[in-house]
């Protein structure tokens, strides 16, 4: 492992250490390794857009707004081969919350949040990409072709 030495003013100190103590980290290093592993897939998914992601999907959207739930539906049944699983919650009388689990390329994954999230109707949406590489392998005990995720580091 190399040790790098980074100098901070006192009151970014302060900050950090108290992102530290919040965050339950035990050492500022590990702070810092998950800080630069963030910014890293960020810039990465920002740029890119011929590699892979595993990603979730999230939004509130009101279930009465005029045929909503029905485009929500079809637009998932449409990208079927992006879309892994979703789990929804009503969250009151009126709306509800859906978390959609995606594996695909960046580009597409990133159309299809980009079109959910501006759905007419659909609130407080987020796209959340980590990257990934993929390969798709044949076991012998099953002998079945499937997919395999594994996180780009």
């Amino acid at each position: 492992m190399e040790r790098i030495t980074i100098s901070l003013d006192s009151t970014l100190a302060k900050q950090f250490d108290e992102f530290i103590n919040e965050q339950g980290y035990t050492n500022r290093s590990e702070a810092m390794r998950d800080l630069i592993r963030q910014r890293l897939e960020t810039e990465s998914l920002e740029t890119v857009e011929d590699g892979f992601c595993m990603a979730t999907l999230s939004y509130v959207y009101n279930h009465h707004e005029l045929e909503l739930a029905s485009r929500i539906t079809g637009a998932h049944h449409h990208h079927h081969e992006l879309n892994l699983s979703s789990v929804h919650v009503h969250l009151d009388h009126d709306h509800c919350l859906e978390v959609a689990i995606l594996r695909g390329p960046v580009k597409d994954v990133r159309e299809f949040g980009n079109y959910m999230m501006s759905e007419r109707g659909v609130r407080h949406g987020k796209l959340n990409m980590v990257p990934v590489s993929m390969s798709e392998n044949t076991h012998n005990e099953h002998g079945t072709p499937h997919v395999h995720s594994k996180p780009v580091i």
